[in-house]
């Protein structure tokens, strides 16, 4: 029966071609613009570690002094040099990691390479197997090498490519500020986004090029890079900053359970006190302990213009459903007539019903390909836009079939008015007026 009354539905659409193409028009256009802003919004704010994220915390402590204290304000969005060696060594997770951005000089022993600036981040060993970052080649380096400042590094696939031509570059030597490191891993393709585990690097950066062991990268003295917020008279500099009172440091722990991030919560309360006790916090104990992504909702990843741009392109898919009602009403009262032989010859109340709504289904699998076309026209200007999230704005495959069922829906939503309605004409008027 379905193949009759889509039979049925394409000649009556091929009749009306102005009426057709107007409705398919009027759901490509409300479906493009939702696509394109939900697929934009889709990409910003979902989950970068699904199925771990929930077991990722990020702790915040409050040692700064009394200026500008507060007691409803939160606590300091990164940790000291002391504090974060003191929460790394105490190891009441089950994995935790040290880390901050920075820049390298790398100098490339190919004769056709220049020495060029990579952006490098300079973490803890827990780091590779906590965000699950995939090898390509080799692995990360052991805590041994966290604490005996290994001359090691990691790279990425693409830095790989440029310096090695593809090749496993595992124990190739990397020379970065006249200091030679030994490649000892190379990641494949990794990109979270939204770039969780260091916001002040940019919500949605890239991911680094190097990575180097801390410790390492504080002997060798590499270039950091990023926030750093200091007060009192031991603020120091850049060389000093392991003695300073400076929050520049980004501190994450895996905690497998509930009850586990309960105790290390109060860990970190106590740990709070105690300092506050030697005489290194000023301010009440402050401690916070949220999620990964607790904490970005926190720091307000997504901008706000995208979600509002969300509502607003709903309101304009509302506009097209209405408009496409008008339209098939229209169209559907127009063909009385015919739907009153229908009738007349016995097709019931529900057959003709499900012939309109049939009808109004092929409407919107087009408007749905003609949206589909409208959102990879939005999402490539989206890509040309300066905002860091740009280049992110492309359409998977969940987003692809969102496509098409939304237009389905929002069609049948738009038909069922104008269907319910041609069905409660009588068949005697029609057939008496013909």
């Amino acid at each position: 029966m379905f193949g009759y009354y889509l039979d049925l539905a394409l000649q009556s659409l091929r009749r009306n071609k102005v009426l057709t193409a107007l409705m398919v028009l009027a759901i490509a256009l409300g479906i493009g613009a939702c696509m394109t802003t939900f697929t934009v919004l889709h990409v910003l704010s979902g989950d970068p570690l699904p199925g771990k994220s929930a077991r990722l915390f990020y702790p915040q402590l409050d040692p700064r002094d009394m200026i500008d204290y507060g007691a409803d304000k939160d606590p300091a969005s990164q940790v000291t040099w002391t504090d974060g060696m003191n929460l790394l060594k105490a190891k009441r997770a089950e994995r935790q990691v040290l880390m901050t951005g920075g820049d390298v000089p790398v100098q490339p022993a190919q004769s056709g390479l220049e020495p060029f600036l990579s952006d490098a981040r300079y973490t803890t060993a827990d780091f590779f197997p906590m965000f699950e970052t995939p090898f390509l080649f080799g692995h990360g380096w052991s805590e041994a090498e966290d604490n005996g400042k290994a001359r090691v590094a990691v790279i990425t696939r693409t830095l790989n490519d440029k310096l090695f031509g593809g090749k496993d570059s595992t124990g190739q030597i990397l020379r970065m500020k006249d200091t030679a490191f030994q490649v000892i891993g190379v990641l494949d393709t990794w990109r979270p986004n939204p770039h969780f585990y260091d916001l002040n690097m940019g919500n949605y950066a890239a991911t680094e090029d190097v990575f180097v062991p801390l410790a390492t990268a504080r002997d060798v003295r590499l270039e950091r890079d990023g926030s750093m917020n200091c007060w009192g008279k031991g603020s120091g500099d850049a060389e000093h900053l392991e003695a300073a009172t400076c929050v520049w440091l980004q501190f994450w722990v895996q905690l497998e359970s509930a009850d586990k991030a309960a105790a290390y919560r109060t860990f970190l309360d106590n740990y709070s006190k105690e300092q506050k006790a030697l005489g290194r916090f000023q301010r009440p104990p402050n401690v916070r302990l949220p999620n990964l992504m607790e904490w970005m909702d926190i720091n307000k990843v997504v901008p706000s213009d995208v979600r509002l741009q969300g509502w607003l392109a709903l309101g304009f898919l509302l506009v097209c459903l209405v408009n496409t009602v008008g339209l098939m009403l229209a169209k559907f009262l127009r063909r009385s007539g015919e739907l009153g032989v229908r009738r007349a010859l016995g097709a019931s109340k529900r057959e003709v019903f499900m012939q309109l709504l049939v009808e109004a289904a092929v409407i919107g699998l087009a408007g749905g390909i003609g949206g589909l076309l409208l959102a990879f026209l939005g999402l490539w200007l989206v890509r040309l836009q300066p905002a860091d999230y740009a280049s992110l704005a492309h359409l998977d495959l969940s987003m692809l079939l969102a496509t098409f069922m939304l237009a389905i829906a929002a069609s049948l939503l738009a038909g069922l008015l104008p269907a319910w309605r041609a069905c409660q004409i009588a068949p005697a008027l029609q057939l008496k007026s013909q």
